[in-house]
Formats: structure tokens, C-alpha cells, sequence
């Protein structure tokens, strides 16, 4: 059973909750598959006249607002040393690759990072946590995550909704297409950030050796 048919035996409150406590804690920097569960439950609001669009649409923007602010409050007490503990327990996902190049976007792009990760998988973990270890001001984190929430939540679950009225007989032949699609965005982002990361953790490398001082052998 996929995720759609199993989100189909519950009812529409437990589908609402179930999105947004997802989102809430992948925003948060749990790894987890909002985009996924959030996608499903959009194409299941096309077919199922209990599950209003715009409910879940603000279910999924509430859990994504409210988990990065979680994370920032995490990220600015924790500091460095809480990156450090979640590439213990992550390092697929918080590998000193990863977190350099997420930094860099941060030094580079500001409050925009935030608002543009949150279209990136693993950028919407990182974004909270990692924003308030590099102490953004809050009001800027607090705008981007407000509008990049409302945008990517409420954007995602308007689009899938309406695809979904659009082709609902197909849909409902093959809403398992809608899921692999998803999957298939997902793993592209993370290829794309993966590589980069690799990219910047040779790059920190050569730059570390090449900062150390080279050894001069002693004279017979």
C-alpha cells in the first residue's frame, strides 16, 4: 500500500495533522518526506470531498512556519557544536559537505536561502537550524520563512489539487505517477546539493592544507 491509499483510510482531521506535523518536523531538521506526504495528501483532496484544499494547504504552510522557527531557536542555542552532533546522528544529510555548501548559500544569498531552500529537500532542513547558528536577525528569517512556507506549501497543494480535478479519471488509474514524480524532484535536489557538497568539502580540504605550514627538515 502506498502512501496515498493509506492516507485514504483515515479521516480528513488525521490527514491534516499528519501533513502538518511531517512538514513541522522535516522543517525543523528531522529528515523526513514532506514533499512526499504533502503531494499524496494534495492528489487525495482532488478525489476525496472530505479533505478541503485549502485546510491542508494552511496545515502545510503552519507546520512549515512553525518548524523552522523551532529550528532556529534550536540552531541559535545549540550553535556550532549542534551541527556537529546532527552529523553524528545524519551524515547523509549534515556532513560537513553539506553544511559548508548550505552556509556559503547563506553568506551569499541572506534571507533569500531561506526563502529559496524551501523548495530544495535537504536546504528545508537545513534552513532553520542553520540560521539561527549563523544568528540571522529574526524578523529576516521570520519574513522568508513566513512567505517561503505559505509559497511552497500552498503553491505544491494548489497545483497537485488542481492536476488533480483536471485528470482526475487518470489520476486515479495512476495517482502512483504523481508520487514518483515527487520522488524523481526529490532525488534530483539532493544529487545536485550532494554533488556541490562534495565539491566544497574537497575544495575546504586543499584550502587546509594548504594553510598548514609546510615542515622544514633540520640541517645535519
Amino acid at each position: 500500500m502506498h502512501v496515498q491509499e493509506w492516507l485514504d483510510t483515515v479521516p480528513p482531521a488525521a490527514v491534516y495533522a499528519l501533513v502538518g506535523l511531517v512538514i513541522g518536523l522535516e522543517s525543523l531538521g528531522i529528515p523526513l518526506p514532506g514533499e512526499i506526504i504533502l503531494v499524496s495528501a494534495a492528489l487525495l483532496s482532488s478525489q476525496h470531498a472530505g479533505i478541503n484544499p485549502v485546510v491542508l494547504g494552511a496545515c502545510a504552510s503552519v507546520g512549515a512556519v512553525v518548524g523552522d522557527s523551532i529550528g532556529y531557536a534550536i540552531g541559535r542555542k545549540g550553535g556550532r557544536p549542534l551541527l556537529a552532533w546532527l552529523g553524528s546522528k545524519f551524515p547523509k544529510h549534515f556532513s560537513e559537505g553539506h553544511v559548508a555548501t548550505a552556509e556559503r548559500s547563506f553568506e551569499k544569498w541572506g534571507m533569500w536561502a531561506v526563502f529559496f531552500g524551501r523548495f530544495v529537500a535537504l536546504l528545508r532542513i537545513f534552513a532553520g537550524p542553520l540560521a539561527g547558528v549563523l544568528r540571522m536577525p529574526y524578523w529576516k528569517f521570520l519574513i522568508a520563512n513566513v512567505l517561503g512556507g505559505i509559497v511552497w506549501a500552498g503553491g505544491t497543494t494548489a497545483v497537485i489539487y488542481y492536476v488533480g480535478i483536471v485528470a482526475e479519471s487518470w489520476l486515479k488509474k495512476f495517482s502512483w505517477l504523481g508520487l514518483v514524480l515527487a520522488v524523481l524532484i526529490g532525488l534530483t535536489s539532493m544529487l545536485v546539493l550532494r554533488r556541490k557538497a562534495a565539491k566544497a568539502t574537497a575544495t575546504a580540504a586543499a584550502q587546509k592544507q594548504a594553510a598548514e605550514p609546510e615542515t622544514v627538515p633540520a640541517a645535519d
